[in-house]
């Protein structure tokens, strides 16, 4: 364990504070959130792998010192990090036998006190590697790309197609930014769509789908779609450009909505150095652990229109989606987006601190601001 009053150890009590304080937000059924249905529980689910990414690196501060975050932009860690946990979790079992058992150790460790009287540091060496390779193990760690998993599925009746909520996440390792893809694609394929649809536009309640399903539900099209979904989730491609592709890609597939949820870039008193008038406030918070501020962006696009396939003797093209982009809203135009949310979540007396030093108004400008009062979320403030 990272020792709390250690620059590390500031860090990874306020992350896990906010990423706590985050987890709070989702779950509370004032949240705005809530009122979409499943994306407060989507969200959650890749905060507890990258909570459990965290726990991971603290333990294993305690055997190796080659941890770094990017503390002049996202105040993330740096993407080396995230490719080393995942290459550990693919080898943790393989090294899991080679290092005693937990029990086995601290007897190891209590032995070596008595009779040497002073600490073990090679066999707690050894113990924070076991802890961190159990935790790596479990596989519900933020990787570098999440696979994709179909979690919702309907019937449009208009089309009478049906369509999938499909999430997935990655872990861009340019902004060293953790990035949640949502889309809601309607499937044209007619082998499915005879499976799936009804005579009168309903979803066949005789074909069990047991959600979440891995993948995209269409087997036929679930290892391209994967291949696709690694390929496009760079944070430099704007959700415009990726509904787009995905579009070219598919002709069977239409994307009628793409969301991508940006967490970060998170602050943290006397670690990161991406604002210093945040960073000058937060200094003068009194207790560390409320000393930091966890920002988030939610990016939609959607298809306006879909322009219909076209049948001709010579050639054809198959339907297409016209994806709206806000251009009234120069931010929005920019990001290639119909519409988004831009969010901060800050504890109570961090929020204090940048209001009585007048650069609350400021900072937050543009921002949906919650702020975290003990076990609860305060919004709108």
């Amino acid at each position: 364990m990272t020792p709390a009053d250690t620059a590390a150890g500031r860090y990874f009590d306020a992350i896990a504070a906010a990423l706590a304080g985050l987890d709070i937000f989702l779950r509370d059924e004032r949240s705005k959130l809530q009122a979409h249905g499943l994306i407060a529980q989507i969200v959650s689910e890749y905060i507890v792998r990258l909570e459990n990414s965290f726990a991971c690196w603290r333990n294993r501060l305690g055997f190796t010192e080659s941890f770094r975050i990017s503390r002049a932009e996202s105040g993330f860690p740096v993407f080396q990090n995230v490719l080393e946990l995942e290459n550990d979790r693919r080898t943790a079992d393989k090294r899991l036998a080679g290092i005693p058992q937990p029990g086995e150790l601290r007897a190891e460790m209590v032995d070596f006190i008595l009779r040497h009287k002073e600490f073990p540091r090679t066999l707690q060496r050894m113990m924070a590697e076991r802890l961190y390779l159990e935790e790596a193990s479990t596989g519900l760690v933020f990787a570098p790309f999440v696979l994709p998993k179909t979690v919702r599925v309907s019937v449009n009746p208009k089309t009478g197609r049906p369509f999938y909520l499909v999430h997935w996440g990655a872990f861009d390792g340019a902004a060293n930014l953790p990035l949640v893809y949502m889309a809601m694609v309607e499937d044209s394929s007619p082998d499915l769509t005879a499976m799936l649809v009804t005579r009168d536009g309903k979803l066949n309640d005789k074909i069990p789908i047991p959600l979440p399903v891995e993948g995209l539900l269409n087997p036929a099209l679930a290892r391209r779609f994967d291949d696709f979904a690694e390929r496009n989730s760079a944070y430099s491609l704007s959700p415009a450009t990726i509904a787009g592709n995905l579009d070219k890609d598919f002709e069977n597939l239409h994307p009628k909505q793409l969301r991508r949820v940006v967490l970060g870039p998170f602050y943290s008193a006397g670690i990161t150095e991406h604002n210093s008038t945040v960073a000058a406030v937060l200094d003068r918070v009194r207790r560390p652990q409320n000393a930091w501020l966890l920002t988030w962006t939610i990016q939609e696009v959607f298809s306006r229109t879909e322009k219909p396939a076209r049948r001709g003797l010579w050639s054809s093209e198959p339907a297409r989606e016209e994806f709206h982009i806000e251009t009234d809203d120069l931010q929005a135009a920019r990001q290639g987006v119909s519409a988004y949310e831009k969010h901060a979540l800050i504890p109570h007396e961090a929020y204090q601190a940048l209001y009585a030093a007048g650069e609350a108004q400021k900072i937050f400008s543009g921002y949906k601001v919650h702020v975290l009062s003990g076990s609860g979320v305060i919004s709108d403030v």
